[in-house]
């Protein structure tokens, strides 16, 4: 690798980034640390552009090179890679659709069992929480047994824990499993950013993102929308039989149709590991046979505190946790606030929780073309080369929508407003919201294309700590001070954090670079 990009407004000629590298060179490792080229006509160097192998529409450069092995996962067909893509966004679903689900349980649950209601909250804390360990444990073990093997127990433990959260009948029984589901479900939240990298291009990376975080985006919301309604017509419980039932349908999809999605780029592909069953894989027979190609136990318990260790990635978590907390704060609290403004009944909840569903399609359907068009934006600035700070342009967007938003929720609430204007302001928060975790995500993922599982789990990890908190103090918060003072200050962080955007922005390439690289064993 021949030039630092560090200083240059436009960047270097794009020739001189591969001119020198070998025959098969490693686009991930070039576009790192020194800008990804996407396009193969930004390159002068005919021979080298028809060493390349390109997408079918002849002109985008595939990042990172596939060998010509069938079983390599970004040569699985295009039905096979959006169909493991789908059940990993479904399964990502369950874990913040089941916390939001045991939110609207609550005041049920402690008339049933003759407890407070915060200490039934206590349950639904401990779930919160446990997504963050969850998702941890999920990489470490993803990266020495291999992926497949760890979606598929976790799931089955989620199902039975699912199970158990229905059927309980004293509220201590009912706060083990609910403490277990959260580490179980989260295997697909935590570990979504892996599977993506995995099966997808370089530049397939935003809108796949996109698609499976708006699985996690809207799950917490479906959760209370249709909890409220069964709750207008039967016990609690049958909440947590539809959760159990809708785990056991991930269950099913991935062990009909999903596969090993690691490949281990660093052998030949005459070393790669025999593929023989399909069923051997799933129970990770297979992959403990190929272990010593894998992250051994201690490298894989490293992973994920090297990525840790790299400033961007803990600017970015401090970032999106305090973009993302309210979110869960305003979820689990607003049926709170506007049941006695409002005068609504358990149905007319489940109502309201249409906006931010809608707000999420929204979001989704407009990131499906933005973040591509801002990357393209991005290109035609720096002489074809795409900077992973480039992915970060399109919070300018979202900021404002989610500082509108809160500021709009708050006076609302405080002055009585229409409740269309106060479900309007939720929408703006949301729909800000998504456009943002798509972008952050995506930034972080061009920036560690290694640590591809430990950089999404840094960001749920962020995301999952600042919700818990949030949920703890947001009513005692708006009673003590008003929903305009409150809500007003939430959008005042959300504000001031949006310069830590602006700083990774303009120093994000100088920190990496002086940061060094993850060379890890493994992508």
């Amino acid at each position: 690798m021949a030039t630092n990009l560090d200083d240059t407004e436009k960047g270097p000629s794009p020739t001189t980034q591969l001119e020198s590298t070998p025959s098969e060179p490693d686009l991930d490792e070039i576009g790192e640390v020194n800008g990804y080229i996407v396009d193969v006509s930004a390159l002068t160097d005919k021979s080298l552009a028809e060493r390349l192998k390109l997408a079918p529409d002849g002109h985008t450069i595939l990042i990172p090179q596939p060998s010509d092995d069938p079983n390599d996962p970004l040569n699985w067909s295009w039905q096979k890679k959006h169909i493991t893509l789908i059940i990993i966004g479904m399964t990502a679903f369950l874990p913040d659709y089941g916390s939001a689900t045991g939110a609207v349980a609550l005041i049920p649950q402690s008339k049933i069992w003759g407890i407070p209601e915060n200490t039934v909250n206590h349950s639904q804390a401990g779930n919160v929480f446990m997504l963050g360990p969850g998702g941890l444990a999920t990489i470490i073990l993803a990266a020495y047994f291999g992926r497949l093997p760890v979606l598929f127990f976790f799931v089955i433990f989620a199902f039975l824990t699912a199970a158990w959260c229905a059927a309980a009948t004293s509220f201590d029984s009912f706060m083990t499993a609910r403490v277990l589901n959260g580490f179980f479900s989260t295997v697909a939240q935590g570990g979504g950013l892996m599977f993506i990298k995995d099966i997808f291009f370089f530049h397939e990376h935003p809108r796949k993102i996109n698609i499976w975080a708006g699985f996690v985006i809207l799950s917490p919301y479906l959760g209370p929308l249709f909890t409220a309604f069964i709750l207008n017509v039967t016990k609690w419980n049958w909440g947590f039989w539809l959760l159990t039932m809708l785990t056991g349908l991930c269950l099913i999809l991935i062990t009909l149709f999903v596969d090993e999605t690691f490949y281990n780029r660093r052998i030949s592909a005459a070393q790669q590991p025999v593929r023989k069953s399909r069923w051997l894989r799933l129970v990770g027979i297979e992959q403990w046979k190929s272990r010593k190609q894998r992250s051994t136990l201690w490298q894989a318990f490293v992973r994920p505190w090297k990525v840790l260790a790299k400033p961007t990635v803990l600017l970015s978590m401090t970032y999106y946790c305090f973009t993302f907390a309210w979110a869960v704060g305003i979820n689990t609290t607003l049926s709170i606030f506007v049941t006695p403004l409002y005068g609504f009944g358990l149905k007319q909840v489940g109502f309201f929780y249409f906006t931010p569903v809608v707000a999420t399609l929204l979001g989704e359907f407009a990131g499906h073309w933005l973040h591509d068009l801002a990357g393209r934006i991005y290109m035609r600035r720096h002489n074809g080369v795409l900077e992973p700070e480039g992915r970060l342009s399109v919070i300018w967007l979202g900021t404002p929508f989610v500082v509108s938003g809160l500021v709009l929720i708050g006076f609302c609430l405080e002055n009585g407003y229409h409740y269309m204007l106060t479900s309007l302001a939720w929408g703006l928060y949301v729909f800000g919201l998504m456009i943002i975790t798509v972008a952050i995500a995506s930034y972080n993922l061009d920036s560690y294309p290694e640590g591809s599982g430990e950089v999404g789990q840094w960001l749920n990890q962020s995301r999952t700590l600042g919700g818990f908190t949030i949920s703890y103090v947001q009513v005692q918060w708006a009673q003590a001070s008003g929903t305009e003072r409150s809500f007003g200050v939430q959008a005042g962080v959300c504000a001031f954090v949006f310069f830590i955007i602006v700083f990774l922005q303009i120093y994000g390439k100088r920190l990496r670079t002086w940061s060094g690289r993850l060379n890890f064993k493994t992508n």
